[in-house]
């Protein structure tokens, strides 16, 4: 079986995040590059059936910039993936989700596929419908927010989480998965791992090699204009005199988020 992980290097989770005024994106270089841990999650679950059927290749793929990522994969390859493989090319800065789906699409078919593995939604964008979007561009089944995973040859499985409840599916493979936070913790690289990581093959791939054009109405993200966020004011202090309640009362009426109280 070969399994595809969708990884993604983002903005240091705990850490402050701020935009370019200049272009309105994400500035990634204020603060350290990270993996994002819900993709450390779905690598998991492919490196623990791999622990089981020794004829399993687990592939990292993702799309990004040029820069720290190759680095950032580095960990994805410690951690005991195979490959890796990143998607660069100028062209696909600002890329909305409808063009990262194709990209990433494109990639996979070049790869080869039998299951592809992602999280359910990225912490420096929270979209969480690229799975799906994969899912119809592959022509497979695909299944959502997982909060666990069960894997064989020919299908995937596990229970589905909803905002209001929870139920059991299987698709046959090939398939596309998006996995939750309810999945366990990412193992740790080991120096072994760390070591072994350096003689793994690492490719690069740019939009030709993948076949794609880009025209003038590819979509992408278009901002149209960008602010600093506003300094936090001082919040409004009650001293309770015996009149707290009513202060209260008084202060959420006057922000219109209760009634204000007939006279």
């Amino acid at each position: 079986m070969k399994i595809i992980v969708l990884m993604k290097e983002v903005p240091d989770t705990y850490g402050e995040r701020t935009l370019d005024l200049e272009t309105g994106l994400l500035n990634r270089s204020a603060s350290e590059p990270v993996l994002d841990e819900i993709t450390e999650r779905a690598l998991e679950v492919a490196l623990s059936h791999r622990d089981g059927n020794a004829n399993t290749e687990v592939v990292l793929l993702t799309v990004g910039p040029d820069g720290t990522l190759p680095a950032t994969l580095r960990k994805g390859l410690a951690m005991g993936a195979d490959r890796a493989v990143h998607v660069h090319d100028p062209a696909l800065l600002g890329a909305d989700l409808t063009l990262t789906a194709q990209v990433i699409a494109a990639a996979s078919k070049h790869i080869g596929f039998d299951l592809v593995i992602a999280g359910n939604a990225s912490t420096d964008g929270g979209g969480g419908a690229l799975p799906a979007m994969l899912a119809e561009l592959l022509g497979v089944a695909g299944l959502a927010s997982l909060g666990t995973v069960v894997l064989d040859e020919l299908t995937a499985s596990g229970s589905c989480n909803t905002e209001y409840d929870s139920f059991e599916a299987t698709i046959d493979l090939p398939g596309v998965i998006s996995v939750t936070e309810a999945l366990p913790d990412a193992r740790f690289p080991n120096f072994k791992g760390i070591m072994a990581a350096k003689k793994k093959p690492f490719e690069t791939l740019d939009l030709a090699q993948l076949g794609i054009t880009l025209g003038e109405e590819t979509a992408r993200s278009i901002v149209i204009a960008a602010a600093q966020r506003p300094a936090r004011n001082a919040g409004i202090r009650i001293e309770d005199a015996g009149d707290a309640g009513d202060q209260i009362a008084e202060f959420l009426a006057q922000n219109q988020l209760i009634k204000g109280r007939s006279a």
